[in-house]
């Protein structure tokens, strides 16, 4: 069940998108036209939380190219070890390591670059990420005083735990001592 707060946010955010595609962008020099960019910027600053769900999509494209590239390149090393695949596929030893790893990135390149834009695509994924990106617009991040004096109180109450808990061990140490003797 969807609650009515979240349901009038997806609606203003909805709302928010459209007005933003059907407007054109007033800047300095003139009229720009959306989808096209000004210059300074502009296609960005108007794309609102939208720049980070793309640049999440980017980056899990980056992660999977990387894990695709490194994987391939394993299996490939692995099989160019054993003297059975070796012969059955002798294209294995043509290439040293190192032509393996880069020929293995370039696919994995691929590869990450088709997930990302699947994943960009993908209706389910997409409303996912756009829900993430209202909640995290929700969110009021502290500001850096607030940080830093957390950040002190935090080191003090742990040296001070620390200096009491070494100095509980101390004595009870010196109590064991004492009752039980050297």
């Amino acid at each position: 069940m969807v609650d009515v707060d979240e349901k009038k946010a997806r609606e203003a955010l909805d709302i928010a998108r459209a007005d933003e595609s059907d407007r054109t962008m007033v800047v300095e020099s003139g009229v720009v036209e959306p989808g096209s960019d000004g210059g300074d910027g502009v296609v960005m600053e108007s794309l609102g939380a939208d720049k980070y769900v793309i640049a999440a999509f980017f980056t899990a494209g980056i992660g999977i190219a990387f894990l695709t590239g490194k994987t391939l390149a394993s299996v490939w090393n692995s099989l160019a070890s054993q003297p059975w695949a070796a012969r059955k596929v002798s294209f294995l030893l043509r290439y040293g390591e190192e032509e393996r790893l880069s020929y293995t990135m370039v696919v994995g390149g691929v590869v990450g670059v088709i997930a990302a834009l699947a994943l960009l695509r993908s209706q389910r994924v997409r409303h996912w990420a756009d829900d993430v990106a209202l909640e995290l617009s929700k969110v009021t991040w502290p500001k850096r005083e607030t940080v830093t004096n957390g950040t002190i109180v935090v080191i003090a109450a742990g040296l001070f735990a620390t200096v009491y808990i070494g100095l509980l061990d101390r004595l009870w140490g010196f109590v064991t001592m004492l009752v039980y003797g050297a």
